[in-house]
């Protein structure tokens, strides 16, 4: 099948042949056509499979379509994307410019770490779609600075971990408040019981799409564990970075205090770093994430939550300082290499407090991994395990809860791919005719 084949406009079109698409993903092939026909739908796609796209493409096509109500003045929000975190919030809308350059509607991105007054400047004038993290969307309804009565689409991107965040309560006063007929779309990782019952309550008959089997790592990323004490993993790293000459590599550690600790760590062996967590300024995020998807930056650091939203064609490296504390985050993590097809390495350095860590990794993902001992760096094997520090680094959410082993970690549903953030500031509002943005952050 190609993009032509699933009845979008001329001027969508033109736009997916410039990003050098032909085909759709599987996600894409089924969504878009389910879109179009108005229903709602409940999706479950893994990390990237061009899940974007899927909903992007088709609202942009029914929007600009459709005649707008002439007894409406200025400019009504049309549509309503939430997001769990600033980053892919700031990615998602990345995508609907870029898809929606030459069809005549704004879209704008509002999120909290930033100034409220130029999102409330932006606001006032109105956009057709609006993306935007459910805890900033709160703040705005709070104070009267939002119009949401003729939001005609509605979709919950990565609705399990806005769940799993604590967002639910949000979610609900934002449904309360939104015009009862409308098209409603679904977005998940997982059908966990509480993303049936969200459902369950949210959509209307809805055509149910899963594009891939829950918890299945990409097949054509490389995985290898290398055994090693736990104060050798900064020396390993550096050691694998200079031997085999990495330009671009995304590194998880378990906590911001670890993340600020190897940046300052690997700078000093000359190795030019940036971190990203939930204690970053937002301009701070952004300016790493923009510097590591533009070659200038040799590694990113970066806790879990803080990554979502990171979306790099053909990145070609993740290694796990620290195994995460949920087995799911590992196939989250490394689904960020190996990406449209590109060859992909993901390399977990593990000490002996990380054992059943590994173990339960392996269980979720029915395989072995294979071990590889690097010469030098020979762990200790009389090392006994320590207890390990459970608290995850943050988001950019609200009401964040901090996660364990025992915690309801869940997979993350795929970012698409998509162009760089925002380089800076509160809301951008975009459209074939203008292109403005709100004023810098706090």
């Amino acid at each position: 099948m190609l993009f032509t084949e699933l009845g979008l406009s001329d001027a969508i079109l033109r736009a997916v042949t410039e990003k050098g698409y032909t085909t759709p993903t599987p996600i894409q092939a089924q969504a878009i056509p389910a879109v179009l026909a108005g229903g709602d739908l409940l999706a479950g796609a893994q990390t990237g499979t061009g899940k974007t796209a899927a909903f992007t493409l088709p609202i942009l096509h029914r929007l600009a379509s459709a005649a707008k109500n002439p007894n409406l003045q200025g400019t009504p929000i049309r549509t309503l994307i939430l997001t769990p975190t600033r980053e892919l919030a700031a990615q998602i809308e990345e995508s609907v410019r870029q898809y929606g350059k030459y069809v005549k509607l704004t879209s704008a991105v509002i999120f909290g770490g930033v100034g409220i007054n130029p999102q409330i400047k932006v606001l006032k004038h109105g956009v057709d779609i609006l993306v935007a993290t459910p805890g900033r969307l709160l703040d705005h309804m709070q104070q009267g600075t939002i119009n949401l009565n003729h939001v005609e689409i509605l979709v919950l991107d990565e609705a399990d971990r806005m769940l799993d965040m604590g967002f639910i309560k949000d979610i609900k006063r934002v449904l309360a408040v939104l015009p009862k007929k409308r098209q409603n779309l679904l977005f998940s990782a997982t059908f966990s019981e509480e993303i049936k019952t969200l459902a369950d309550g949210l959509l209307n008959a809805p055509a149910m799409i899963e594009v891939a089997r829950r918890n299945s790592t990409v097949e054509i990323i490389a995985q290898k564990v290398h055994p090693v004490d736990r104060d050798k993993k900064h020396p390993m790293l550096t050691h694998l970075i200079k031997t085999h000459q990495w330009s671009q590599v995304l590194v998880f550690t378990r906590t911001k205090h670890g993340a600020n600790k190897l940046v300052e760590q690997l700078e000093k062996d000359a190795i030019s770093a940036m971190a990203i967590h939930g204690n970053k300024s937002q301009s701070a995020r952004t300016k790493a994430l923009a510097e590591f998807k533009g070659g200038n930056l040799q590694v990113l650091v970066a806790t879990d939550i803080a990554a979502r939203g990171i979306d790099i064609d053909q990145l070609p490296h993740v290694v796990n300082y620290d195994l995460p504390n949920v087995a799911e985050d590992y196939v989250h993590r490394i689904g960020r290499t190996g990406r449209a097809g590109a060859a992909g390495e993901a390399v977990s350095l593990v000490c002996v407090d990380e054992f059943s860590l590994l173990k339960d990794i392996e269980k979720l993902i029915k395989r072995e991994l294979p071990r590889e001992i690097i010469d030098g760096f020979e762990p200790d094997p009389h090392a006994k395990a320590q207890p390990i520090q459970l608290r995850s680094g943050g988001g950019g959410g609200r009401n964040q809860q901090p996660r364990s082993s025992a915690g309801a970690g869940k997979p993350r549903s795929g970012a698409p791919r998509s162009g760089p953030a925002q380089a800076n500031g509160n809301v951008a509002v975009r459209s074939s005719a203008q292109h403005r943005s709100g004023g810098r952050g706090r």
